[in-house]
């Protein structure tokens, strides 16, 4: 269980400080009138890039979970033990906590820096197109069960042997592509702790319920949803 849990925090470690470092550092880099900022397509590919790395690296070891949403969603769709998710979910939270603060202190090393939002999620003002609240809720609800659905289908046993990682990392990209300007995505409550935790003004830390909410009803419903439908019964 310790390889497991050690699997897990460097796997969400590198979730948080990839991802959102990508956007924190990389997104808008030489202002907004240089070609040199990443931009949405760059940020939504570095999330997918560190899920589809680490599948690689720790997913024969731990399952390469990295978010609350989806070890829940594994135990409803029976592919994970009930008994070790709590565990997972502690452990990936601390990771996100640790890989946020490792790119603060990145983030803030240079003169006059403002970490600003520093990729926290947020709805309504703090939404990047402005968005509410409900429809933060139905995004994070309906994107994180699809990604569920993705996760157990391409690990299905009748699922191509060995891609499972391109897909899953992919489907990353795909929702990161369509949520971020609603929501700046989350679909992981871990992912969204970390940075909510040093983002300027504490509005982060206020709204962040509905991350850890919503992420897990869809997870649950995504799991519960491919073990009725689809998954096989011998």
């Amino acid at each position: 269980m310790s390889k497991k849990l050690a699997a897990e925090f460097f796997g969400t470690f590198w979730l948080v400080f990839g991802g959102c470092g990508s956007a924190v550092l990389a997104a808008a880099f030489g202002g907004t009138d240089s070609n040199l900022g990443i931009g949405l397509l760059g940020v939504a590919l570095a999330f997918g890039l560190t899920v589809l790395t680490m599948a690689y690296a720790i997913g024969h070891i731990s399952g390469c979970h990295l978010n609350p949403a989806v070890t829940l969603g594994l135990v409803a769709g029976g592919r994970h033990p009930a008994k070790e998710a709590g565990p997972y979910i502690v452990t990936q939270t601390i990771g996100a906590v640790a890989g946020a603060a490792v790119l603060y202190l990145i983030a803030t090393g240079k003169a006059d820096a403002s970490v600003g939002g520093f990729a926290a999620n947020g709805f309504g003002e703090h939404s990047p197109g402005g968005y509410g609240m409900t429809a933060a809720l139905v995004a994070e609800v309906v994107l994180t069960m699809f990604f569920l659905l993705v996760i157990h289908g391409a690990t299905d046993k009748r699922a191509p042997a060995g891609f499972a990682p391109i897909a899953i990392g992919l489907g990353l990209t795909l929702i990161h592509l369509i949520g971020i300007p609603v929501t700046n995505l989350s679909v992981n409550p871990a992912r969204s702790t970390g940075p909510a935790l040093f983002a300027e003004g504490g509005w982060a830390l206020g709204q962040l319920w509905l991350f850890w909410v919503a992420p897990i009803i869809g997870g649950v419903l995504g799991g519960g949803i491919y073990r009725g439908l689809f998954e096989r019964r011998d």
